[in-house]
């Protein structure tokens, strides 16, 4: 891990395309198989399913994944280039091993593995257990560059789409959207033609939207201003009810209403789990307080930020019987973690991010306000939030300015014009990088990505263009960080 340069982050394995060679990702495979094995989910003959995305490296990498649980003597299932939850529904189901290659929402350049054990996601635990198996290469298997040289016959693909297609058919019913019509972002998503069956499955209207062949990285979390300017561009006609997209592997959701304004995930989240009148919300400290202040959930519990910590800690709240028990994150993924009963039909506990759940319960609630998703969202107190990030920014210059600041977060506040922007201090939160409360209820929060060598900066505030100052001020203040000696 150490001589790759591919490492954990926020969720799975991930790294540059580079440095993640075939002989690297059949070791990770190894890995991860080998810890499966300790924990009696794993054994010779197993099964264990892969997919994966769009990316241009994601064929050669799952190639090497294969030939790694066939050298471990498992059985591959190939499921296609499909959503991961598509993935983790069908091998959830099963009680198997799953692995997607994805890198998500991060630019092309990089790709990763996301691990996931046979009934739920990998925890931050199991990837430490990882990290101690040993792992030896086969002789021959690799050239000196770490290329595959051993040839790796693919499996057939086992189709999981029309499974999850019939999950949100069978319980939002077939007439759900009916009346609708609904644009459906493409771009290089994975999902981006699931999208449209689940839409046309509800009795919707589906309007495939910019398609493109070449890989896009759509943020969910950090709208970029090309993708704003496009919502509002197809929605000026007046014929878009709302649009729909997610991010590279489709487990992230975006939602645009018909003004083309893109909902904040956290915003989605709250909407989704009112709609199914959740008793226990988890969701990472970045989220939207707007959540407490909406006080429908019974309880409310704060994590760090990434789905291994919002499953653990859904886990344990359904655990204690506070259900039903549902999580979110800031970027929109939705996880259950206990089945949900409405109307005689049954919803699946899925512990992993969904990005079709949210969506589908905010356009069925906005459905009966007049299919206005705006007027849905003002239902919810009024706080604001916005993020961004800081590119190209080393992970561990970012930890080290923190460790900094957090040493005299009331000083530290006032020399980066926090102080002078917000007012005093009020409050820090370290349970995830550096969170700022100040007198007046607004928020700067600073973190290192999990994923990508980027500092990101959140904030919070009571109107949207109040949360757009201080955004602007964060982001002029930690732009200062990258070349300042530290």
């Amino acid at each position: 891990m150490q001589q790759s340069g591919v490492a954990f982050g926020t969720s799975g394995a991930r790294g540059l395309v580079s440095a993640m060679k075939d002989s690297v990702c059949f070791a990770y495979t190894v890995g991860y198989l080998k810890h499966l094995a300790a924990l009696g989910e794993f054994a010779p003959g197993t099964q264990v399913a892969i997919a994966g995305d769009l990316r241009p490296s994601t064929p050669r990498i799952i190639r090497a994944c294969i030939a790694a649980i066939r050298y471990m003597k498992g059985e591959p299932v190939f499921c296609g280039f499909v959503p991961t939850p598509a993935l983790c529904l069908h091998a959830f189901a099963r009680g198997i091993p799953s692995l997607m290659v994805t890198g998500s929402h991060i630019p092309a350049d990089r790709n990763g593995i996301k691990f996931n054990r046979a009934h739920g996601e990998f925890l931050k635990s199991d990837e430490a257990a990882m990290r101690e198996c040993d792992v030896t290469l086969p002789d021959g298997w690799f050239d000196a560059t770490g290329a595959l040289v051993t040839p790796v016959e693919m499996p057939r693909v086992t189709d999981v789409v029309p499974a999850f297609v019939a999950r949100y058919r069978d319980f939002f019913g077939p007439d759900a959207l009916s009346g609708l019509t609904l644009g459906v972002y493409q771009h290089s998503a994975v999902g981006r033609d699931v999208l449209v069956e689940i839409i046309e499955a509800l009795g919707g209207k589906a309007v495939p939207l910019g398609r493109s062949e070449a890989f896009i990285p759509v943020d969910t979390e950090a709208v970029r201003p090309e993708d704003s300017a496009l919502a509002r561009e197809w929605t000026a006609g007046g014929a878009l009810d709302a649009i729909l997209t997610t991010d590279g592997d489709s487990d992230r959701p975006l939602l645009a209403d018909r003004a083309g304004n893109w909902l904040r995930g956290d915003v989605l989240g709250i909407l989704a789990a009112r709609a199914l009148h959740a008793a226990a919300v988890t969701t990472p400290v970045s989220s939207n307080t707007a959540l407490e202040q909406a006080g429908f959930a019974k309880t409310v519990h704060r994590t760090r930020i990434g789905s291994p910590f919002v499953v653990a800690a859904m886990t344990d709240a359904a655990r204690a019987g506070d259900v039903p028990s549902v999580g979110f994150e800031a970027n929109g993924g939705f996880l259950l973690a206990s089945d949900i009963n409405h109307d005689g039909r049954t919803l699946a506990a899925l512990p992993t991010r969904d990005s079709v759940l949210p969506m589908l319960c905010a356009l069925v609630a906005a459905r009966a306000r007049g299919n206005d998703l705006g007027a849905l969202v003002n239902t919810l107190p009024q706080r604001f939030t916005l993020s961004d990030r800081l590119v190209e920014m080393p992970t561990a210059q970012s930890q080290a300015r923190l460790a900094q600041l957090a040493k005299n977060p009331a000083g530290g506040a006032a020399e980066l014009g926090f102080t002078e922007a917000c007012g005093p201090l009020s409050g820090v939160d370290e349970t995830d990088g550096l969170r700022m409360t100040f007198d007046k209820g607004e928020v700067i929060h600073l973190r290192p990505s999990g994923n990508a060598p980027e500092l990101r900066v959140y904030v919070e505030a009571a109107s949207p263009q109040r949360a757009a100052e201080l955004l602007q001020t964060g982001m002029d203040a930690v732009s200062t960080w990258r070349h300042a000696p530290q």
